[in-house]
Formats: structure tokens, sequence, C-alpha cells
């Protein structure tokens, strides 16, 4: 990573109102260390809300724009236009919105602008519901977990959305955590030296929709990726898929066991969400080997 991107300058201020043990606020201020004082960033309605402060205060040390919920891709994709018609070029607009903004209300605005190439980042914070409004089950929810709209655990499975991102083939996207900053920060890096729409999958633990302690927040990211429960890779152009970390393969319920929403899976169901990792997880090495 550019040395740059190490600095100890900051560009989100203290004292949001997220949860504690957030992970959203904190995969936020490790992307705009990278970013930097060059950046227009848009939240929407979502946690990155009262994260970002209510107007007219923003914990931003830039300028920011809140948006409207399905929205986050278009409100970027304008701001570029302005900054081109301007002749800037040195300033970068970041969307971020969670998995509801992206996932499933976001996915038509963001597939349009993905089509038309626009000129920004998208950070898609995913804590696999919409946890701001009370822990629904979204399309981002894993299957049989638990949330306020499935207390016998969500029946449908969680969307393949890298695969969506992937069919718009993309200058570059790619997925992080921040149990890996330093693999975070790097993609952040990277992605700053691509031209058109660019999209990063980062994996947000929440504590409170989680049901786990808030210290255990970043050894559930961490976690996610030993198991392959959420593999780290990029891919450029939506074809050439390269692993940016080797995880150590560790079992699934080292992941589930500090997780209340897990509490009610069996021996079965921990086995039968093993088997599916370890398939994903071969499809995924297939992919980069360009089998697949």
């Amino acid at each position: 990573m550019a040395t740059e991107a190490l600095t100890e300058k900051e560009y989100m201020r203290s004292g949001h109102m997220g949860c504690p043990g957030c992970g959203l606020a904190s995969t936020i201020r490790l992307v705009m260390k990278v970013l930097g004082k060059n950046t227009i960033v848009v939240m929407i309605p979502s946690c990155v809300g009262p994260i970002s402060a209510n107007y007219p205060n923003s914990v931003f040390d830039v300028p920011c724009f809140h948006s409207a919920f399905e929205i986050a891709a278009p409100t970027a994709a304008g701001i570029a236009a302005a900054l081109k018609v301007q002749g800037r070029d040195d300033i970068i607009p970041v969307a971020f919105a969670g998995d509801g903004g992206t996932f499933d209300i976001g996915l038509q605005s963001l597939s349009g602008a993905a089509d038309r190439d626009d000129n920004f980042i998208y950070i898609c914070l995913d804590n696999e519901a919409y946890m701001n409004t009370g822990i629904q089950s979204s399309s981002s929810t894993p299957q049989n977990v638990w949330t306020m709209t499935t207390p016998g655990g969500r029946q449908g499975k969680k969307k393949k959305f890298m695969q969506i991102i992937a069919a718009h083939r993309m200058p570059y996207a790619a997925t992080a955590s921040f149990g890996h900053p330093h693999d975070l920060m790097a993609k952040v890096e990277r992605a700053k030296g691509f031209k058109g729409t660019r999209f990063i999958h980062t994996l947000t633990p929440c504590p409170t929709g989680w049901r786990m302690a808030e210290d255990l927040s970043a050894k559930s990211a961490m976690l996610a990726v030993e198991t392959k429960i959420f593999p780290l890779y990029e891919i450029i152009n939506g074809t050439e898929y390269r692993i940016t970390h080797e995880p150590q393969g560790l079992p699934v319920s080292e992941y589930t066991k500090i997780q209340g929403r897990y509490r009610h899976f069996t021996g079965e169901d921990v086995t039968r969400l093993q088997k599916q990792v370890d398939e994903d997880w071969e499809r995924l090495v297939a992919q980069t080997k360009g089998i697949c």
C-alpha cells in the first residue's frame, strides 16, 4: 500500500452516534483514512445516517451529501458529472450504503450507474440485515439466520451479490473486511487508481443484530474470512479474479458459536453450512484459475 494511505490524519471525527462495536463505523474510518481530503461523501438513510450525524452536523472532515435511500449510486454519479464539468479530476465521490440500500432497494440505480460506468467508488457496508430499523431480514441475510422478521431462521439464501457486480464488468470490484484492515485499505487505495464505477463489498458485523458482545465485532469480522464464509478477493473488469488473502480454513463453528443469531443451529445445520462454504470456496478458486 502507498505510504500516504497510512497517514495518522483522520477524516472521520470522533463522537459518532453508532452503537458500541459498530462494524460500519470502523470500516468507514479506515476507508476515509485512505481516500483523504479530496473526497465527497454520499450517505443514505441507514446505519450510516446516525454514524454520519444529523444535518447540519457531520462526523466527516470532508463535504458530504445525504441522499435518499435508493439512490446512493446515481447521487455519487451526479456529483462526479458536476466535477467533470468543472474540470476537477482530483476529487473522488464515494457512496456509503448498507446491504438493504445495495442488495435490495438500491440495486436498480446501482446497476444503471455501473452500466454507464459513472466515475465514483461505492462501498457496501454489509451487516446482513436492516439493522437501523429493527433487525429485519434482507436479501443479504444468510439462510436460517435469526432476525426479528425471521425468528425461526430466514428461508431464503444470501444473495451472491459479487456475481451480480461481476456481470457489470466494472473496472474494479473487491470484497474486504475491517477484521483484515491492511487488505481493506490496500483495496481502497487500489480502487483510487481506476476510473469508472468501482465497488467494494465490506462485511461489517453488528453486535446488536448479530446478538454478540460489543468487543467481538473485529473478531467476528476476522473469523468470517478465516472460515472462508467471507473470502477476500478482487475482480478486474468482471473476469479476472484474484484471492488477496489465503484463509486458515477454520471450521465455520468458530464463527457461528459467538453469535446469538446462530444459537438455534443444530449440529446438522452447522454441517450443512460447512459443506456450502467449502463448495463456494472451491468455486472461487476455480474462477481464479479461469475454470468457471
